[in-house]
């Protein structure tokens, strides 16, 4: 009996395992010393001790100050017909306790809103120091609650008022001793749309570089545990002593039950910098500052936030909580530091950034190594590589053309712009799409693909070293992607690890079943889904979540760095996945390309149809005269 021929394994290095898996093995080596460094880099800050004192928060004045503006002002939204009154409100507030306050007004293009006159109110406690410790909260919400809000954010507005009363300055009464540090209060407008106010408080007061520590209020009397909010609109972290201080005195509270976000998802913060609250800018500012709230990552719902779901534990225990932080900060001579560090806090402990940001680097080294071997082998074999890195030049012109349609449309007003801050979930601008300018957007994205297909068409079969070619081209760009990407935030090379460690493996599955090459495509993409899914689950978006980043992107918050490395890394996926349902051709050579463009043909179908418009009006013209 005859015997069939083995199947040999194909060589490494040929071209069909062009990818050298020794060398990508071996990389992953170097990856222990960040892990070995990242493991005795874990820390624990001392907490400070609040002093002993007669405490004077009243809970019973606050939830009464609390109804009180919930049920005066149900629509405390920028530009509503009470925001003036309500304005007013906040300074007799502060009068009434023999306090000064001082109006801060400024303007802001809120999408869905448009241009609106907000203003802050703040009252200064001045100290021995000039050193600021400021307590904020923001008085506005989004206008569609049925019962005004009482959560969001009477709560922390009815807080901030009843700790001010402790340096209140009355006649009659027993002044209080001056504090260590200058104390601010501070009633800030647009927070519920992105802390409009507080940002803007936060890049223009003039007390900004003396600000040792902020304590932000918002959503406190929910029926949620009380948590503590970290994140910022850059990849940083406040100080660790601020953190520790505050999760041990509000952990000492009777009931308390405190969170704060998981290792995971302080992660995700600083790869996708993103808060809806009013620490985020200052903690991007290297201004350390936390937000006690009750709330989720997504400020309470309106068609929720009623009295019935209000607890006034929950108020009385972050008020009192508030009150030690203040005196705890006030005597422990903080100094401001400009903090431009990231830290993961577990627990008691805390891990610092750098120690993450070189294990994210250093976890790059595999594939980069591998894909710059790859582009060695394919020059090494003279593949030529000009007409696969001009398909590639082809598609990044395509999905260009669309970033500056887009930004058009932006500048023109067919899509919603706006200050550059998170949007509100609850406005019409975050969740729902111009229909007819994303039609219009839409008819000319597709007039832009039809002229750059002409020269991606496939022609005929590649060839195994075209396509090889192909590889290492849209490889290379996602590797410069990552590299660009590390340059502008090296938390978030998080999410290119998945496609560049599954995708350089792409080039060894071209003899397998197309629907391998598919599934490792998914695997790969999963990284830059996990920015949306992970938007979607905090925020309770659902599939809105595309149009929301989009929007982020409308506004400038995402900013054109960021957007022009999402353009490099498009079109590399789409060449790889073009690679991988056999729909690649290089870039024609001259005796392959069409005789005429796309619109070049147009052109030629336009032009007898307006001869024989001219020549249907000149006869029309000659009957008349006759």
């Amino acid at each position: 009996m005859r015997r069939k021929p083995l199947r040999t394994k194909p060589r490494p290095g040929s071209l069909e395992r062009p990818v050298n898996a020794r060398i990508y093995r071996g990389s992953w080596i170097v990856i222990a010393i960040p892990l070995l460094i990242a493991a005795f880099s874990v820390a624990r800050e001392q907490p400070l001790v609040a002093p002993v004192f007669r405490s004077v928060f009243g809970e019973a004045d606050a939830q009464a100050t609390m109804y009180e503006l919930a049920n005066t002002y149900p629509d405390r939204s920028p530009g509503a017909a009470s925001s003036a009154n309500l304005l007013v409100w906040v300074e007799g507030k502060f009068t009434n306790l023999g306090l000064t306050p001082k109006v801060d007004p400024f303007s802001a293009d809120i999408p869905g809103l448009g241009k609106q006159s907000l203003a802050n109110v703040s009252v200064t406690i001045r100290g021995r120091s000039p050193t600021s410790i400021v307590i904020l909260a923001h008085r506005d919400n989004s206008g569609h609650g049925p019962g005004g809000g009482p959560d969001d954010n009477a709560s922390g507005t009815a807080a901030m008022l009843e700790l001010a009363r402790a340096y209140q300055n009355n006649s009659g009464l027993v002044k209080p001793p001056q504090p260590a540090h200058t104390i601010v209060f501070l009633s800030t407008d647009g927070g519920a749309f992105g802390a409009i106010g507080a940002d803007h408080f936060a890049r223009h007061s003039a007390s900004r570089s003396h600000i040792a520590a902020v304590i932000v209020l918002d959503a406190i009397a929910g029926r949620g545990p009380p948590r503590i909010l970290l994140n910022g609109d850059a990849p940083r972290s406040p100080s660790p002593v601020l953190v520790a201080t505050a999760f041990q005195l509000l952990s000492e509270q009777p009931g308390a039950e405190v969170t704060h976000a998981g290792f995971v998802d302080q992660l995700l913060d600083l790869a996708f910098p993103f808060s809806l609250y009013e620490q985020a800018p200052f903690v991007a500012r290297g201004i350390p500052a936390v937000t006690f709230t009750t709330s989720s990552d997504r400020p309470p719902l309106p068609l929720t936030d009623t009295s019935a779901n209000i607890s006034g534990e929950h108020l009385s225990v972050i008020g009192h909580a508030t009150e030690q932080l203040i005196a705890a900060l006030d005597q422990g001579a903080p100094e401001p530091q400009s903090n431009s560090a990231g830290y993961i806090y577990l627990g008691g402990r805390f891990v610092h950034g750098w120690a993450l940001q070189l294990i994210l680097i250093t976890a790059l080294l595999p594939p980069l190594v591998a894909i710059v071997d790859l582009f060695a082998r394919c020059r090494r074999r003279q593949i030529p590589l000009e007409p696969s890195l001009r398909s590639l030049g082809r598609r990044v012109g395509f999905w260009l053309s669309l970033l500056s349609l887009f930004l058009l449309f932006v500048f023109f007003g067919f899509f919603h712009g706006g200050v550059a801050r998170p949007l509100s979930p609850d406005i019409s601008a975050s969740v729902s799409p111009p229909l007819g300018a994303l039609v219009f957007f839409s008819l000319l994205g597709f007039g832009a693909w039809l002229i750059a297909r002409e020269r991606l068409l496939p022609r005929h079969q590649a060839s195994a070293e075209g396509e090889l070619a192909g590889y290492a081209a849209a490889l290379l760009l996602l590797l410069v992607a990552a590299l660009a990407v590390a340059a502008l935030n090296r938390y978030m090379v998080l999410f290119l690890l998945p496609p560049l460690h599954a995708w350089i493996w792409l080039p060894q599955l071209r003899d397998w079943r197309p629907w391998a090459s598919l599934g490792v495509m998914l695997i790969g993409l999963l990284g830059p889904l996990l920015v949306f899914f992970e938007l979607a689950s905090r925020l309770h978006l659902g599939l809105n979540v595309f149009w929301y980043v989009t929007e982020l992107g409308a506004v400038g918050y995402l900013g054109l760095p960021l957007l022009l490395v999402a353009v490099a890394f498009t079109a590399a996926s789409a060449q790889l996945a073009a690679l991988s349902v056999r729909r690649y051709a290089p870039y024609p050579a001259v005796g392959e390309r069409p005789d005429a463009t796309l619109p070049q043909l147009a052109l030629r179908r336009v032009a007898p149809l307006s001869r024989k418009w001219d020549g249907f009006r000149a006869t029309r013209r000659s009957r008349r005269l006759t």
